[in-house]
């Protein structure tokens, strides 16, 4: 699967047919008929997401020698999309460690598919979920070639409270490169808004459509270069949802 790139210029620019843009109900409501119409499994769609994500992050990682990446996830399907990257990046030789901002017992569905196959690869997976894991995080985010944000998805709303609104800052600090999934955590991704700390990325993956937010000139600054990841949800179901206001 080749992700669709949207480096420059508007996005879908370079092909016939335009990238969809879609609300986040919007894509929601793709995403429910890909898995209850057309049979696609969800843990399919988060394998094609994770797999064209860690592609990017691999692009990201050229030239560098011996890199280390660091994953923050959060419990729902975000952070089930950055284990899928784990495992890909670990198969690619990348020394990887996820850090989980929440409890491992609270993980479910395609998430925790993913997230127990990485544990059997004996990958350095922890749970980050106290406020004093958190702060130990600052070294670990400084001393990365990459890091991948998977905390929060686009179902984000309200104000952000610990240990993600701890952790947005310490990415942010850090100093290194980022990669957001589907969406910075802390932006909103239909008003392209900030949610208080927001993370800044040098460059964001979202899957199956741009959100509309993310095309927003307000965005831009938390986006970075926006890339558009096709994870196979069937054309004529993202026309249908397609955002025209």
């Amino acid at each position: 699967m080749t992700p669709a790139r949207r480096d420059e210029g508007p996005i879908g620019a370079e092909h016939a047919a335009p990238v969809p843009v879609l609300t986040v109900t919007a894509m929601r409501e793709a995403d429910r008929r890909a898995i209850e119409e057309f049979g696609i499994p969800g843990v399919v769609l988060m394998e094609n997401a994770g797999r064209g994500a860690a592609q990017i992050a691999l692009d990201m990682l050229t030239g560098q020698t011996a890199p280390r990446v660091l994953i923050l996830a959060g419990r729902g399907n975000n952070g089930g999309d950055g284990y899928v990257i784990a495992r890909h990046l670990a198969n690619a030789g990348v020394l990887v460690r996820v850090r989980v901002l929440a409890a491992l017992a609270d993980i479910r569905g395609d998430a925790r598919t993913n997230l127990e196959i990485i544990r059997k690869m004996a990958l350095d997976v922890r749970e980050t979920a106290l406020p004093r894991d958190v702060e130990a995080l600052r070294a670990e985010l400084e001393g990365s070639t990459l890091i991948v944000d998977a905390m929060l998805g686009t179902g984000t709303r309200g104000d952000l409270r610990d240990p993600f609104r701890t952790a947005v800052d310490l990415v942010n600090a850090a100093g290194r490169p980022v990669l957001a999934v589907d969406v910075p955590s802390g932006l909103d991704a239909d008003t392209g808004k900030a949610l208080g700390p927001c993370v800044a990325a040098g460059l964001t993956a979202t899957f199956g459509a741009a959100k509309r937010g993310l095309v927003t000139p307000s965005a831009e600054r938390f986006t970075g270069k926006l890339t558009v990841i096709d994870i196979g949800i069937p054309r004529e179901i993202l026309r249908a949802n397609t955002d025209t206001s």
